[in-house]
């Protein structure tokens, strides 16, 4: 036990640096999404999180949002515990029968105006676990959505583009695919 211990402190941790966007590039998508975020609607994006029985895979990219590297409030954007104070419903995961009045509720709960974003290929069209029993499908067939983030899961530099394409698509009016 003592030679584990000993090796242990001795060895360099196995993981690898961060990649590392442009910091010009970053600044500019924060600039950005803050700038359409206050033309659209004359203050900070706030997000509701919403779990509708997914892998929890896109909830980490997600939550790296508002980790120290992205920090997403300097983007403008804050995350709100209740659909009320929400302009935006972000779903994850495929809708599970036991989450479906949940998603239902919380859309209703939204105020206008508002946008749902599914976050995913689960959200789209149920992904790995479409056809299950437990499963009605991807968001669409349950709410409306305005826009789709691809990927299993999407990086959150992607997510934040998705979310700047959804502001200035709702600033000239209609969806995003």
């Amino acid at each position: 036990m003592r030679k584990l211990l000993f090796e242990n402190l001795i060895r360099l941790p196995l993981t690898e640096p961060a990649p590392r966007p442009s910091d010009a590039a970053m600044e500019e998508l924060a600039l950005t999404i803050d700038t359409a975020s206050r033309r659209r609607l004359g203050r900070s994006l706030s997000i509701r999180a919403v779990d509708a029985g997914s892998c929890n895979g896109c909830e980490l990219e997600m939550h790296a949002l508002s980790n120290a590297f992205y920090d997403s409030e300097r983007f403008g954007i804050r995350f709100v515990a209740s659909p009320r104070h929400a302009d935006v419903l972000l779903v994850t995961g495929p809708v599970t029968k036991n989450m479906l009045e949940a998603l239902e509720r919380t859309y209703n709960a939204t105020p206008a105006p508002k946008w749902v974003v599914a976050l995913g290929g689960c959200a789209r069209d149920g992904g790995c676990f479409a056809g299950s029993y437990a499963v009605v499908g991807g968001v669409s067939k349950v709410i409306p959505v305005d826009l789709h983030i691809p990927g299993c899961p999407p990086s959150p530099t992607d997510i934040l583009k998705g979310l700047l394409a959804l502001l200035e698509q709702a600033s000239t009016g209609g969806r995003v695919s």
